[in-house]
């Protein structure tokens, strides 16, 4: 590893204009400076991109892609990582804060821990007008989480859900992501996909520090995913089946099969719940042979 890596900065907007410049601005104080910074803004319908180039105009020499038409995150994402010169790489929302001290953190990490293809800490979470909320894992006194999760292989904990990364903590090494072919562009969400496909290869290291403010929305995915006949919870829960499918083709033994079986049945329950029922049916073959095959 390098002693002054190049970290690329992937910063992707969709209706974030109130928040947009704090984001930004973490990234240009942060403690680490070499940094490459790239924009983009998948058409949004409020002023995100208008307040994005009116920032620019102090930062020319920064890259930024304005989307004439909604592509979808992944798509958007793929697209700007193409032209991106890191050997590590941030997927920052444009409406979440970086530490100052984040990234100098995550490339510690990698100094302590060369075999990991992604590294990630703890975060605070606060609401649209800036109220604490709590943290991601939950601290002691001293900012420690109580019940960190693992580090190394942590395949199986994922696809058992009982391990839970703080995506937007997460630096990935680049040629992970080369290795994984980025996002699937098929999919309506990334971070569990490449959780899942990035840990069967790599070794993945907590960091027990916090390292970003993550501001909790009303529109956030989070918090539709139980909403019934939603058109974009439809597109979720079929990209939660493709990303079950990939799993079952990656375990290797029958306790990791049994491990997927937990997530496949919060899966069917969510199914059921926002009353997908054909997706529900098209589970039941593969919970039959992840049990019995």
């Amino acid at each position: 590893m390098q002693s002054m890596p190049l970290v690329s900065i992937i910063c992707l907007s969709y209706n974030h204009e109130k928040f947009v410049t704090l984001a930004l601005d973490s990234v240009l104080n942060q403690t680490y400076k070499n940094i490459e910074l790239l924009i983009g803004d998948d058409c949004s319908p409020d002023n995100s991109a208008d307040v994005i180039e009116k920032w620019l105009r102090n930062h020319p020499e920064i890259h930024f892609t304005r989307n004439r038409i909604n592509r979808g995150y992944t798509k958007t994402f793929n697209s700007i990582f193409s032209k991106a010169k890191g050997d590590f790489v941030i997927d920052l929302a444009a409406d979440d804060i970086l530490q100052p001290d984040c990234i100098a953190n995550q490339l510690q990490a990698f100094r302590e821990h060369k075999d990991a293809g992604l590294v990630y800490g703890n975060m605070k979470l606060i609401d649209e007008n800036g109220k604490e909320l709590g943290y991601y894992y939950p601290v002691d006194d001293q900012l420690s989480a109580i019940n960190p999760p693992n580090s190394g292989d942590v395949y199986i904990d994922i696809i058992n859900q009982r391990h839970k990364i703080c995506s937007v903590t997460a630096m990935m090494k680049r040629s992970m992501l080369d290795e994984l072919g980025g996002y699937d562009e098929t999919l309506a969400f990334e971070d569990l996909d490449i959780w899942i496909r990035g840990s069967r290869k790599y070794p993945f290291y907590f960091i027990d520090k916090i390292l970003v403010t993550r501001r909790e929305l009303k529109s956030s995915m989070g918090s539709i995913i139980f909403l019934k006949n939603d058109a974009r919870v439809i597109r979720m829960n079929n990209s939660s089946y493709k990303i079950m499918r990939k799993a079952m083709r990656l375990n290797k033994s029958r306790k990791e099969n049994k491990a997927l079986l937990r997530r496949m049945h919060y899966e069917m329950t969510k199914a059921l719940h926002t009353r997908h029922y054909s997706l529900f049916l098209k589970y039941i073959p593969l919970e039959l042979k992840l049990r019995f095959f």
